[in-house]
């Protein structure tokens, strides 16, 4: 589905997948869980989902002329870790515009983990005090035009790369990939569990998974706490990447978005979230962070607690990275 579409490897190649089989166990054993680890898809400053994103953005940068990624995040962002990490590897300069998504004040938040990252790999980077929106923002394209002002040529990466017209490939090519791996593993997944906040990496699973009519076992679970606006952009996301690569017609209700764990806020972490962090931790050795993946961990734990799942289903958990954002939750954590 992907052939016409340049991409540009950042990744080692396909991410692993392993049996959770301690958790799978301590949660009844009547359900099957695996993790397909995106969190181990690169040596680039952790790796993580962008990357996959930015595979198929990154031909697109070089061949404009830019000099400069520029894009957005929270003050914790995964994402903008990545194009920090994309941009020293190609040989680009950076931009980021850092918003206080997140209302959180651990003393070190803004020191440490992936804001840390961006700044050791040579990004510009600017706090700026504005509250969460997985629209486009006004800061963002400041930035842009400043990058221009300065006689520099910018090329523009939204958050999480959602919105930009490729950012869906990435996660098409993740579905090709798992139907690759089904293949030598002699089963296919039931259902796939993922993390849902920008939009593009739960559209690309919903295109890429709809080649076998399985796009409605894509389990989002939402941690944007803004859930009309976050299920509107991965319909409109993942519409416009199967009209682009030739896919099936995409129906509203082939995005299943679970809104019963983004509480009490987006980056904030709930007893549940916090709980759920430390039972994959301490069950698996499997690090989940407070932002995304420890949502959608807790969300999963407790769909097979509930019965969700028919039993004998084998459930994939996509383990999308982030762990670095722990660090900015250091009190949280203090006593483990």
């Amino acid at each position: 589905m992907l052939t016409k579409f340049d991409r540009y490897p950042l990744t080692f190649g396909p991410s692993p997948i392993e049996k959770l089989e301690r958790l799978s166990a301590h949660l009844g054993g009547q359900v099957e869980i695996f993790a397909k680890r995106e969190d181990c898809n690169s040596g680039l400053a952790f790796g993580g989902n962008k990357l996959r994103k930015l595979e198929y953005i990154v031909p697109d940068a070089i061949a404009s002329g830019a000099d400069t990624l520029v894009s957005i995040g929270g003050v914790q962002s995964n994402h903008t870790r990545m194009v920090a990490a994309t941009a020293a590897k190609i040989g680009m300069k950076c931009r980021l515009i850092q918003e206080s998504w997140v209302p959180h004040e651990d003393a070190v938040y803004d020191r440490v983990g992936n804001i840390l990252m961006s700044r050791v790999m040579g990004a510009e980077v600017q706090l700026v005090d504005e509250g969460f929106d997985i629209g486009i923002r006004a800061s963002w394209e400041k930035a842009l035009e400043d990058v221009k002002a300065r006689g520099g040529k910018p090329y523009a990466i939204p958050a999480g790369a959602s919105v930009h017209k490729f950012g869906g490939l990435g996660y098409v090519a993740f579905a090709e990939e798992v139907r690759a791996q089904e293949a030598d593993l002699g089963f296919k997944f039931d259902f796939i569990v993922v993390c849902t906040v920008t939009g593009s990496t739960h559209a690309g699973m919903v295109v890429g998974f709809a080649k076998d009519g399985r796009q409605r076992n894509v389990i989002g679970i939402d941690a944007s706490a803004t859930p009309a606006q976050t299920r509107a952009q991965v319909l409109e996301i993942a519409r416009n990447t199967s009209a682009l690569i030739g896919g099936k017609d995409i129906a509203d209700d082939d995005i299943v978005l679970n809104e019963d764990y983004a509480y009490p806020v987006y980056g904030v972490p709930s007893k549940e979230t916090i709980e759920a962090i430390r039972l994959s931790a301490r069950l698996e050795g499997m690090m989940t962070d407070p932002v995304y993946e420890g949502k959608s961990m807790q969300g999963m734990i407790d769909l097979v607690r509930k019965g969700f799942f028919p039993e004998g289903s084998k459930v994939l958990y996509a383990h999308l990275g982030g762990v670095p954002a722990i660090n900015g939750y250091s009190y949280t954590f203090r006593n483990g």
